[in-house]
């Protein structure tokens, strides 16, 4: 994961992400036909998460705490962890996280690990979107529905969101294997410069703070 390299496993002022703008974006390409049809296709098999931060911004101390954020990670030499205000759960937001929230595979009596993922949708055109920065200390882990026990059945690398099982603990054939967690988008700073006017911010101008997730 190269892209991955230069990364702090550190998170982002969560008060000031709780006022940021952003979400997925995706890239599809649109060839209108002389008939008036369309010819569409997608160039990225993936979505990409965008955010500006400085909506998040309220005071100068908010201000001051990104910019020391910002000189930390070197501009956009290094990645770093945000909390999603719209989406960091295997659940809805208003609904308590549980081990059957997401599906991860099929057990065969062999393969010992799994990513993390997360359902968009419906099949047979739902998405699957994998989860990369786990918040460790609330993850769940079930197999046939029996929530697994970490350190005994399983460990997790929360730097990438893959679950191993041991060796006493792999799920056997045909069970199912479902976790529930919170998780961070892995991002970065998508700017080298941070230019605000003081007088402008105090007078209600949102100074522009773009940050862009890391894909692997």
């Amino acid at each position: 994961m190269p892209e991955l390299q230069h990364f702090h496993e550190t998170r982002f002022p969560v008060d000031i992400s709780l006022g940021v703008i952003g979400g997925p974006v995706r890239r599809t390409e649109i060839v209108s036909l002389v008939s008036g049809h369309e010819k569409r296709n997608t160039r990225w098999a993936d979505s990409r998460r965008n955010f500006n931060a400085g909506y998040g911004v309220k005071t100068i101390d908010d201000l001051q705490e990104v910019i020391a954020f910002f000189e930390e990670r070197r501009g956009r030499l290094y990645g770093f962890r945000f909390r999603d205000p719209l989406d960091f759960k295997s659940c809805k937001s208003s609904q308590g996280i549980s081990a059957s929230d997401q599906f991860l595979g099929i057990g065969d009596g062999v393969l010992t690990k799994y990513q993390l993922r997360k359902q968009y949708g419906l099949q047979p055109t739902g998405y699957y979107r994998n989860i990369q920065k786990p918040t460790g200390s609330t993850l769940l882990i079930a197999v046939n529905g029996n929530v697994q026990n970490e350190g005994v059945d399983f460990t997790i690398d929360d730097t990438t969101g893959e679950v191993f099982f041991l060796p006493a603990s792999i799920p056997a054939v045909n069970e199912p294997v479902t976790a529930g967690y919170e998780f961070d988008v892995p991002v970065r700073f998508d700017t080298d410069e941070i230019a605000v006017n003081l007088s402008a911010f105090k007078a209600g101008e949102i100074p522009s703070i773009p940050l862009i997730e890391i894909k692997s």
